[in-house]
């Protein structure tokens, strides 16, 4: 009885053994693909159910491998024709986790295929078994191959196909693990292969791990850029608000400011409207009072004729006119009284005055008359023509030959055009000094003008050259304006200027000129170009005019580097440079070394250089900063360097200062100080009064309202220097 046993051992060992060799020569990729579909199965049935108690599996005709950690044993489950029953005992000695099945001892992570299409695995202890489902297949003839338990098309064609290739195909074909089937395959993998499968799966599983913590980075640091992106376009959007608030409060202070301008120069020309309509009465009430005694003197004069006529008749016909009976301007000439049998012709009397117009002693006035051309008049006593505001479109030859000792002409406001004005319209006026022809339709300055002429204004036209020949003979001319005009260095000839000898107040505002004019007189004082399109000055701009003490530049490009160093070293008469609404971003330096005031008003103005006045002598009075973007940070101890002595008033508000610039406290002279509309929060104890001086401070008004000051914060030695409390202005302050 023991020989039988023997010899089923030897069978089974040499039925496995060739197993084996089969299964070696099978495509890796297949085994690979089967291994990871009975994995998932495993895992699925593992983790869903709790694996029964394996029940007595009928005996197939193939050998079944079973692993542990040391070795492969090949065992015969069941035998056809065999009825010996399988020992019930186990070989070797059961561990934790190992699996006993049918009496044999699986161990841990070991698998074996009981079935064709059915593999089982041990896992902690437990068994757990899954059934491979076979793709359904239309072809009409089937085939299993070695090794394989789903069938497969039996054309020949099909044999080339990969087994990845056979899942797409779909029809009948045998169930799935069909025990009628016969399983003609090779021997399952080995436990190291299978180790290595799972070992590779966990790999994978851990790369896929690893990618997916990856693309979940890469989202988080994409989202993370987005946020900063999202916050730095918030900050941005957020700064152009602030900006664009900014630049309203300064537009409504520019707006403030010209509608300040506008009601002052309403109020002057209110003013000046007035006293005009009280000279004018004052004027009229004097004609009345002289037209009342002239008739009452030739009412005396005509009684005491009457009486000597009376007397002496015969002396009638030899009486001439009295020089006193013929008056002037709109006083006509009474005809004397015509007697029966007198013999005396009557005179001829003067030419009326238009409408609207009237004598005030020696003014002959016609302003908003309604004129359409110059009226005829004559007397040589008249010295100012005013003829402002009407429809006069011409000046023709002798115009002006009745008022032949005229000195002003005004024909301001009409409609005037250069070919309308003839070229001998004011040669006969040997005394003219002042003709003014501002807002009309001038393309050239009128030509063969009086040489007697002392000021010029031609404001306001359409003048678009000024040739070589322009101001022949005006040697004797002291103010010339030609603003709000066409003229551009292009178009003004640099010779043009050269007979002015006496010029000494000339205005090109509102013009188009990007350069200084070149050729400006050497007698000139005073030059005004704002509102031009100026973006340099050279060197060689003021090198003839050593006798300027006023420039006037505001409202046009110039910037830091537009002026040259050497531009103001030969002027030392120079006191009043105004370089308002330009585009500098701190206080220029190289100025005039003689200035007295310094007008910066509405630039980019960050901050003040040190020293930039400390060469001036005998210093800087007049300092003007407001609306620009000085801060805190922009002015030091230096900045006002030179200027300590000298300093009378400093305008520095609609600025960004934050609290008060340091260096005000040393100021010896400073009688003005401008700090409002800032964003200054506190007024320290020595900002404005020093502790080291003792001395009262010179400061007549000091503005700090529309700050952020909390009053009732403030030292109370904070102004303690200032001998008048009602010149400190604090009030309003802006809300927190």
């Amino acid at each position: 009885m023991r020989i039988i046993p023997l010899i089923f051992l030897l069978l089974l060992i040499g039925l496995n053994f060739c197993w084996g060799q089969e299964d070696e020569s099978q495509s890796p990729k297949r085994q690979r693909q089967r291994m990871q579909t009975r994995r998932r199965r495993i895992k699925s049935s593992a983790s869903s159910q709790q694996p029964a108690e394996p029940a007595p599996i009928p005996a197939p005709a193939f050998n079944i491998p079973l692993y542990n950690d040391d070795a492969v044993v090949h065992i015969l489950k069941a035998v056809l024709g065999v009825n010996e029953q399988a020992p019930s005992y186990s070989i070797i000695p059961d561990k934790k986790g190992h699996c006993t099945v049918n009496g044999m001892m699986m161990y841990d992570k070991a698998v074996w295929s009981p079935k064709p299409c059915i593999t089982c695995i041990c896992s902690d202890g437990k068994e757990s078994c899954d059934e491979t489902i076979c793709t359904p297949l239309t072809c009409p003839v089937t085939v299993i191959n070695d090794g394989e338990c789903c069938p497969v098309c039996s054309d020949i064609a099909f044999h080339s196909i990969s087994v990845d290739n056979i899942l797409e195909f779909s029809g009948d074909s045998p169930a799935p693990n069909d025990p009628s089937q016969v399983f003609r395959g090779k021997t399952p993998r080995t436990q190291e292969e299978m180790d290595e499968l799972l070992r590779r799966e966990e790999e994978e599983r851990e790369v896929e791990e690893q990618r997916i913590k990856e693309k979940e980075k890469k989202a988080k640091k994409k989202k993370g850029e987005q946020k900063r992106k999202e916050e730095e376009k918030r900050k941005l959007q957020l700064k152009a608000e602030e900006e664009e608030s900014r630049l309203e409060e300064r537009r409504k202070a520019n707006e403030e400011e010209e509608l300040r301008m506008e009601q002052e120069e309403n109020r002057k020309n209110e003013e000046a409207r007035k006293r005009k309509e009280e000279e004018d009465k004052r004027t009229e009430e004097l004609n009345k009072i002289a037209r009342e005694k002239k008739q009452k003197e030739r009412e005396e004069r005509e009684k005491e004729e009457e009486e000597e006529e009376d007397e002496d008749d015969d002396d009638d016909d030899d009486d001439e006119d009295d020089p006193n009976d013929i008056l002037r301007g709109d006083v006509f000439r009474v005809p004397r009284r015509q007697f029966p049998g007198s013999r005396r012709p009557t005179e001829g009397h003067q030419p009326p005055l238009s409408p609207g117009c009237f004598i005030s002693e020696i003014t002959i006035s016609c302003s908003h008359a309604k004129l359409t051309r110059v009226p005829a008049m004559s007397d040589p006593d008249m010295r100012s023509l005013d003829l402002v505001g009407n429809f006069i479109t011409s000046v023709p030859d002798g115009a002006f030959n009745g008022l032949p000792n005229l000195e002003r002409i005004d024909l301001s406001k009409n409609n005037l055009t250069s070919i309308e004005i003839d070229t001998q319209a004011f040669k006969s006026l040997k005394n003219l000094k002042r003709l003014y022809l501002d807002g009309n339709l001038l393309a050239h300055i009128p030509p063969k003008l009086p040489s007697t002429l002392e000021e010029l204004k031609v404001n306001e036209n359409k003048l678009g050259s000024i040739e070589k020949d322009t101001f022949k003979d005006l040697k004797n001319l002291i103010t010339l304006e030609l603003e709000n005009n066409l003229l551009s260095e292009g178009n003004v000839d640099p010779l043009a200027f050269k007979p002015l000898e006496s010029l000494l107040y000339m205005r090109l505002g509102r013009n188009k000129f990007r350069t200084i004019p070149q050729g400006l007189p050497a007698s000139i004082e005073e030059l005004h170009l704002e509102n031009n399109e100026i973006e340099d000055i050279l060197e060689t701009s003021f090198n003839h005019t050593t006798n300027l003490h006023t420039v006037i530049l505001r409202h046009n490009k110039l910037e830091e580097t537009s002026i040259a160093p050497m531009t103001w070293i030969l002027h030392e008469n120079l006191e009043s440079l105004d370089l308002s609404y330009n585009k500098f971003y701190h206080v220029p330096s190289y100025l005039p070394k003689s200035l007295l005031h310094l007008v910066l008003v509405g630039n980019q103005i960050e901050r003040i250089p040190g020293y930039v006045f400390a060469h001036m002598n005998p210093g800087l009075e007049y300092l003007y900063l407001s609306l620009n973007k000085l801060t805190s940070d922009g002015i030091d101890p230096v900045s006002f360097h030179g200027a300590y002595h000298s300093l009378r008033e400093i305008f520095l508000d609609y600025n960004e200062f934050q609290s008060v610039p340091v260096g005000l406290e040393d100021m010896k002279d400073l009688h003005i100080l401008r700090l409002n509309n800032n964003k200054i929060r506190s007024v320290s104890r020595n900002c404005i009064c020093s502790d080291e001086n003792a001395e009262d401070s010179s400061i007549e008004f000091l503005h700090l309202e529309n700050n952020y000051i909390n009053t009732r914060e403030i030292s109370p030695y904070a102004f303690s220097c200032i001998s008048s409390y009602s010149g400190v202005i604090l009030k309003p302050q802006k809300v927190k």
